[in-house]
């Protein structure tokens, strides 16, 4: 059980580290030789140069201007400088909504803090009812319901707080959810034309006999769309060409360094070992062995590639469909197709360099089998792992410690060793325990065959949430209490043992302090520090660097890594709506987390972080619902808290709480969030109204030729591409159809049974 003088080591600590962080950034940031480390998102978009490209050597390694050291603050006024507009078209509308849930967390915990202070920090601490109990207990638990007697009347307080707090939850989350629905529909109103607008995906394609699955694609929508459809590309498992591709880029690039060596020093032809890394084996003329393996894995490449286009068993049961409009897709997309709903799904295509394309040669009969090995999986991780949580709350602990490790009995009585034990320890324990896990579930993501970077990371932050809710949430306050209060429970009744629970609940706002500290301050403080990135892009600028590209490579910018970014500030905000009417001590703790983390973010977003895929703020229905949760569980806990403190008749009226925030939660669901799932048809006619206005003779059709086209038959030179496309599928010549049965084909098809195309008159009209 924490102290204050534990939590003040631990916050001592964490402050000192937190500063030491920002004030070795603010100096590393300045230093001509870190320069493409903290700003790389301006170098990838070829609008930063070296800060220093001429003078003495030690000036493009040190900033020797002293005059700019004065201001070394002056990145948090730059960050909270750029407008959201300007942020939006910098950044992406995915990053500028990432940071308005930092905000939401500030617009909603700063008043309750503030109430909590002046109403229920006096009402708890003018008691001495943990003085009388037998348990344990610090000065801090006095400021929790636990010192409240009882039966008391002053639990009214409480209630009262209950209802502040969910009401004005509530009006955030509402005008929240309205501003960004109105920034997601301005974003997609204005944003420029992208292929995915004219795209869908469809999936679980029939086989038919009698035609390829390019030509089933072309027929079906010419029948079904008739004067929408314009184009396909078949998806093909392109996997192993992907790894082949992969290879020879490095070798390529190991080419161009001999190259270049040779280029600066020709009197000396550069040698490497045939062997493992280079190391082994016998030495040759690197430039000609480079050459030759070029060559030899680009006919491997071409073979594949022939086998690709020619075996029909390459070919994946899906396909990328685009349109002539938007509306056209959106009508496509947001329909059922056929008769049989589990044939010829279609949905919208995801943006293209959000294609996941691995999972795309994923036949879609087994998905629903890899969903539920993935569920059955991580259900017995989340309940396992419980476990060695708990094992490692008790060693964080001063009698797991003196259990385990009992010649270390005297050093952990110093005042300074039990205080960093009490404080620091067991935060920092369980933050390392979970640095593996956002790799498991991402991988268990990928295995259920999701089919975009964007679901995969929504994917991942489901999880996530769930496990830190089960085993850090409830598991810590569990497992915690049970520990700190299990001499209280040998000595009890059991008849007793609620109440003590009841008691011991609210004073495990401790550790989630510690925790707080640990993962909230100094871990934001060593984001933005990047010491990992920092590493890793100066040994291989040093080692491995060896081209112009390798150089873009090793910077390295990252992104927001969602899939557990996001859940561990939904974690905070459990956190502090469960506590905020329990033991609202912990409200300034997370406060200083979110005020923090946003001015850090915020500055990683403009300068660093380059984003792969925008999405249009598709995750925040899943964050505003998270919340939502959040709330029920802390008016569900403080109704069971309340029945162990004998204050049982307010039941009912507590009971109101969680049926007036379902409410809440489904009417925002029903009005705000079909814009996050479904286009609008009338806002695509609109789009497309205007564009055919402005630009009436763009040629749609090429814009959207290889858009789907997989990226490793881009990869060849722009001759082969176009021989690629045709062969693939991307061609519109129409075809005769060689279907024999109409069993596939949901309306009666002109084609069949012809040597020639019968078109129909609106397509012999176009």
């Amino acid at each position: 059980m924490a102290t204050v003088s534990d939590i003040g080591l631990s916050a001592a600590i964490n402050v000192s580290m937190a500063v030491a962080f920002l004030l070795v950034f603010a100096f590393l940031r300045l230093q001509p030789i870190n320069d493409r480390v903290y700003f790389p998102k301006w170098y990838l978009r070829g609008m930063r140069d070296s800060p220093v490209s001429s003078g003495a050597a030690v000036q493009k390694v040190v900033n020797l201007n002293m005059r700019s050291y004065l201001k070394f603050l002056s990145w948090m006024p730059a960050a909270l400088k750029m407008p959201e507009d300007e942020l939006i078209n910098h950044a992406g509308l995915d990053s500028a909504v990432y940071l308005r849930i930092y905000l939401t967390g500030i617009k909603i915990f700063v008043p309750i803090s503030i109430l909590a202070s002046l109403v229920l920090f006096p009402v708890n601490w003018t008691n001495d009812t943990l003085d009388s109990m037998k348990v344990v207990h610090s000065k801090i638990d006095k400021l929790s319901i636990s010192n409240i007697p009882y039966g008391s009347n002053r639990f009214v307080t409480h209630l009262v707080m209950a209802y502040a707090v969910t009401f004005w939850t509530c009006y955030v989350l509402f005008r929240e959810y309205e501003i960004i629905t109105t920034m997601r529909l301005r974003f997609l109103a204005s944003e420029k034309r992208r292929p995915d607008q004219f795209t869908v995906l469809v999936r679980n394609i029939p086989p038919d006999p009698d035609e390829s699955i390019s030509e089933l694609v072309e027929h079906f929508f010419l029948v079904n769309h008739p004067d929408h459809y314009l184009r396909h590309q078949v998806v093909y498992n392109a996997n192993k060409l992907a790894d082949l591709v992969e290879k020879k880029k490095k070798l390529q690039n190991w080419l161009d360094y001999y190259q270049l060596k040779y280029e600066r020093n020709p009197s000396k032809r550069p040698t490497t070992k045939t062997g493992f890394l280079g190391c082994f084996g016998s030495e040759v003329d690197a430039i000609e062995y480079y050459k030759a393996e070029i060559e030899k894995i680009g006919k491997e490449e071409a073979d594949e590639r022939q086998k690709i286009m020619k075996d029909p068993q390459s070919a994946v049961p899906a396909a990328f469909v685009s349109f002539r409009s938007r509306w056209g897709a959106a009508v496509c997309a947001q329909t059922q197709q056929t008769s049989n709903p589990t044939v010829w799904i279609t949905e919208w295509a995801p943006e293209p360099r959000d294609v996941y394309w691995n999972n795309l040669s994923i036949p879609f009969v087994s998905l629903t089998v890899r969903r539920l090995i993935v569920a059955v999986a991580f259900f017995f991780l989340n309940f396992f792992y419980v476990i060695p949580i708990a094992f490692v709350q008790s060693l964080a602990s001063l009698e797991g410690i003196e259990k385990a490790l009992p010649f270390l009995k005297p050093l952990i009585k110093i005042d300074v060793i039990k205080s960093f034990i009490q404080g620091f320890l067991p935060g920092i324990a369980l933050k390392v325990f979970l640095i593996l896990l956002p790799t498991i579930l991402m991988f268990m993501s990928k295995f259920e065959g999701l089919i975009s970077q964007s679901s995969l990371e929504r994917r991942s932050a489901s999880k996530y949430y769930i496990f830190l809710f089960f085993n850090v949430f409830l598991g810590s306050i569990v497992t915690g209490s049970a520990l700190d209060q299990l001499k209280a429970y040998i000595h009890q009744s059991a008849n007793e043992i609620p109440r003590t629970i009841g008691v011991a609940i609210p004073m495990r706002a401790t550790f989630f302090i510690t925790y707080v500290m640990v993962d909230g301050w100094t871990g934001v403080a060593g984001e933005i520090l990047r010491l990992r990135a920092l590493i890793i892009f100066h040994l291989k600028n040093f080692f491995l660097v060896k081209t112009e590209k390798d150089r873009e490579e090793a910077m390295d910018p990252g992104s927001i890594c969602f899939d557990w970014c996001e859940p561990r500030i939904q974690l905070y905000f459990l956190l502090g709506l469960v506590y905020a009417v329990v033991t609202p001590l912990l409200l300034p703790f997370i406060l200083v987390f979110f005020g923090l983390a946003y001015v850090v973010y915020r500055h990683q977003i403009i300068n660093v972080y380059n984003q792969q895929y925008e999405s249009g703020a598709q995750f925040w229905p899943s964050v505003h619902g998270r919340i939502i949760i959040a709330l029920i569980v802390s008016q569900l806990l403080l109704i069971g808290l309340l029945s162990t403190k004998g204050f049982e008749e307010t039941t009912p009226v507590l009971v109101v709480l969680p049926v007036l925030t379902f409410w809440f939660y489904k009417y925002c669901k029903n009005r705000f969030e079909p814009a996050f799932v479904r286009n609008p048809l009338q806002e695509a006619m609109r789009k497309d109204t205007l564009e055919r206005a402005r630009e009436p003779t763009f040629d749609l059709k090429a814009y959207l030729a290889n858009a789907y086209l997989h990226p490793v038959f881009k990869g060849r030179e722009e001759e082969d591409n176009m021989s690629i496309s045709e062969d693939v599928g991307m061609e519109e010549v129409i075809v005769p159809t060689k279907r024999q049965s109409r069993r596939n084909t949901p309306a009666q098809s002109k084609y069949e049974g012809s040597d020639t195309l019968s078109l129909p008159e609106t397509v012999h009209e176009r």
